[in-house]
């Protein structure tokens, strides 16, 4: 059976229009909560810890959730704006039942959506999304009057959140004499991320802290740095920090204004695990990680594995490997030995925790990785062409691999929602991965 309405990030879309609605959220709300139901103990009814990003429409989306789980007989705990990986953290550390995040993490405002956490801080597995579908399915009802779901705040969720951060900061470190800014995207970490670096000891200055309900990630965040930017070099930071709407991903920048992503990142922390004395077995990457990334690693002796882009996937690569290190390009990063899913600040903490012990720059702990340069492009294809067995495509993809001589590579993605393939390239210069990329993308019948 394939999922009808969750992606590989929970249900998301415009709202207003099917499925982010009132009525359907309504109904998937009291279709989690039987299934949740169902597997309740013997201790009383299951309990679900809600949260949201700082979208107008999280006032909507967040009541109709409520209904639904009330009327399924599942108590409810609000806790207003925070975080996606917040939501995680407090559901495992509440033994709640299950935790549900309102957001579209990057998107504009207009759009939202719902994601669920498992009782561990865990994304979903699909067995548990494909029972909540088969519920959808059924007529929505409702528990009697003596055994309807409560409701009530959870006051102390942002103080709680604020010390977990700090606790995965190593504790003889401080960031005293740090300037930092830290662009909260006004989303969901508006109220706690200056938080958090300040109480470590750092000058925080900090953007994008006032949401309206339409502002978040509008030109500012962890997908438009360029404000970051020019805040680090006017305010003459060491660092900027750059969250997104829901705070699970990370750019950073350093004093001169240069932007390092998340393929950098995640190689700066597996080489900090390494001088540090720990086992890194390997790290888990994307098909679309740097080339570069991936070499500097091996020559390191890390083993590196790519998954399908997506952070679940990265996700369920580390666990079947038995792995902690794994994060894409966009900036999720996921480090499994602090916390059960990615976290922008807790990755920002490792990044800034292996400066201080080697007391290097962003620039020094990366200078044994040049990111290669990629050319992306996107095709829309006539309807009904199959690119995986046009031999034509085949051979210019041989070509461009022949011409890269191992020193690159080619990618081919079909998008999963329009006709239209995705053409990358990655070569040690510029000028040959994008003359290998229109090559390909030339052959592409439109």
């Amino acid at each position: 059976m394939t999922r009808q309405y969750f992606g590989t990030d929970g249900i998301r879309g415009e709202v207003g229009k099917f499925p982010i609605v009132p009525d359907f959220v309504m109904r998937l709300g009291y279709a989690a909560g039987q299934v949740l139901a169902k597997s309740a103990d013997a201790h009383g009814k299951p309990t679900v810890l809600i949260g949201k990003d700082t979208r107008v429409s999280g006032y909507l989306l967040e009541a109709a959730l409520e209904a639904g789980f009330s009327a399924a007989g599942v108590d409810v705990m609000l806790c207003g704006p925070m975080p996606t990986p917040a939501i995680a953290y407090l559901t495992r550390a509440l033994r709640l039942s299950a935790g549900v995040v309102i957001s579209a993490s990057h998107n504009p405002y207009h759009d939202n959506g719902i994601k669920f956490f498992s009782a561990n801080g865990d994304k979903l597995d699909d067995a548990v999304e494909l029972q909540i579908e088969a519920a959808l399915a059924e007529p929505m009802s409702c528990v009697d009057s003596a055994h309807l779901g409560k409701a009530k705040r959870l006051d102390d969720a942002t103080g709680r959140y604020i010390e977990f951060c700090k606790s995965t900061f190593p504790n003889h470190l401080n960031l005293h004499g740090l300037k930092v800014v830290v662009d909260c995207a006004h989303g969901a970490a508006y109220h706690i991320a200056p938080h958090v670096f300040h109480e470590l000891g750092a000058e925080v200055v900090a953007i994008g802290v006032h949401p309206n309900g339409k502002n978040i990630n509008d030109k500012v965040g962890a997908t438009s740095p360029q404000a970051l930017i020019e805040k680090v070099k006017e305010e003459g930071a060491d660092l900027g920090i750059a969250l997104d709407g829901d705070a699970d991903r990370l750019q950073l920048v350093d004093r001169s204004g240069r932007l390092f992503n998340g393929d950098e990142l995640l190689y700066l922390i597996a080489m900090a695990r390494k001088r540090a004395g720990e086992t890194v077995q390997g790290v888990v990457g994307t098909l679309m990680t740097n080339l570069a990334v991936e070499k500097a690693l091996f020559a390191e002796g890390i083993e590196f594995q790519r998954a399908k882009v997506g952070d679940r996937y990265v996700l369920e690569q580390l666990k079947e490997k038995g792995w902690v290190l794994g994060g894409e390009g966009s900036g999720h990063l996921i480090c499994l030995d602090k916390h059960t899913t990615g976290d922008g600040i807790v990755a920002a903490l490792q990044v800034l925790s292996a400066m201080k012990q080697a007391n290097k720059t962003l620039e020094q702990l990366l200078e044994k990785v040049k990111l290669f340069p990629q050319t992306l492009v996107n095709v829309r294809y006539q309807k009904g062409y199959e690119w995986q067995s046009d031999e034509r495509m085949k051979n210019a993809v041989k070509l461009a691999e022949k011409e890269l001589n191992g020193a690159g590579r080619v990618l081919i993605r079909a998008s999963g929602t329009e006709p239209l393939l995705r053409v990358m390239v990655e070569a040690e210069h510029a000028d040959m991965a994008k003359d290998q990329a229109h090559k390909i993308a030339s052959v592409i019948p439109v």
